[in-house]
């Protein structure tokens, strides 16, 4: 038997954000008919960034990413985040594929967010912020057009020139380089910063506002005011992963929010076990951390569409005899 090798440009060819909207919702799906299983995701920290192991086993797919965080890497011509996926034949564990997954992180981090706000905006919601201008933010923006027409996309980012960069990539739209605080005057917001010193206060949010909050993954990063917690109902990815490493981390072990204080997950939103929004005024938070099943579902999808293309390189990488 060989192993699938797929290179970032193999998976650029294999990947699309309809794709993996369709298929990241089929994974919290599945994790709410129990044909999902994952740990929370175990960080391994560095002097100067962390590593991530996540596994998980879908209904008909298993494996591991192993991602890792390293905030200054720009001065090394290297992405913040660089990921691997291997992924596994769930009957005999053999690696059918070996894949860059950075390009899978980031889609599936978007669409997990277009999917909450879904959930959780108010439905005629036609502004969105975005606080970080990165690959992330891209990816948030992407997987939101598909769901939405926005009449107004602001950004705001602590290095001008690099939202003007980020606002080049679009000319189609109108892409407006804003203050935080006019940022935050939008129906949707997407946070993807990796601060430790929280950006959005709450006298910035209007009511109704819904956020993504998804650039806190790690213990001690903390992207909004506490009061914007304590004043929202929050919804998360995953509560054991969100109360380490998530944006109520940080509140949570400062006493000024509590676990059971968390409203639900976006597996409750998705499959109605519970009103995800009450009224036109309510604050909603989504709390994203990353979770295995995401990414192990994505992985499946883009393995099967390179049997089908084909695409990528077939190596002899397990030798067992």
């Amino acid at each position: 038997m060989k192993t699938l090798i797929l290179t970032k440009s193999d998976v650029l060819k294999l990947i699309n954000m309809k794709m993996v909207i369709k298929e990241v919702e089929k994974a919290f799906n599945e994790m709410a008919t129990g044909q999902a299983r994952m740990p929370a995701k175990s960080y391994v920290p560095l002097e100067k960034g962390d590593f991530r192991a996540m596994p998980a086993a879908l209904a008909d797919a298993s494996g591991v990413k192993w991602v890792n965080v390293h905030p200054h890497n720009r001065e090394h011509n290297l992405p913040t985040v660089m990921a691997t996926i291997i992924a596994n034949d769930p009957e005999t564990g053999y690696p059918l594929a070996i894949m860059e997954a950075s390009e899978i992180t980031a889609y599936r981090t978007g669409a997990t967010s277009a999917i909450a706000s879904r959930c959780l905006a108010n439905p005629h919601a036609s502004s969105i912020g975005l606080v970080g201008t990165g690959r992330q933010a891209q990816a948030q923006l992407e997987a939101h057009l598909e769901l939405y027409e926005f009449s107004k996309i602001n950004v705001f980012d602590i290095d001008e020139q690099r939202a003007k960069i980020f606002a080049s990539y679009y000319p189609e739209l109108e892409v407006s380089i804003s203050t935080i605080e006019e940022t935050c005057n939008s129906h949707i917001i997407c946070t993807t910063t990796p601060t430790k010193t929280p950006l959005l206060k709450y006298e910035w949010i209007n009511k109704g506002t819904h956020i993504n909050a998804v650039g806190a993954d790690a213990p001690g990063k903390q992207e909004l005011e506490s009061e914007i917690i304590k004043n929202a109902k929050v919804i998360v990815d995953d509560i054991e992963q969100v109360t380490k490493s998530g944006e109520i981390n940080v509140p949570i072990q400062k006493g000024e929010f509590l676990k059971s204080e968390i409203f639900g997950t976006l597996c409750d939103c998705i499959t109605n076990r519970i009103n995800c929004r009450w009224n036109h005024d309510e604050i909603t938070v989504f709390d994203s951390t990353g979770i295995a099943i995401e990414d192990i579902a994505v992985a499946r999808a883009v393995y099967n569409a390179a049997k089908q293309a084909p695409a990528g390189t077939y190596l002899e990488v397990a030798l067992f005899s």
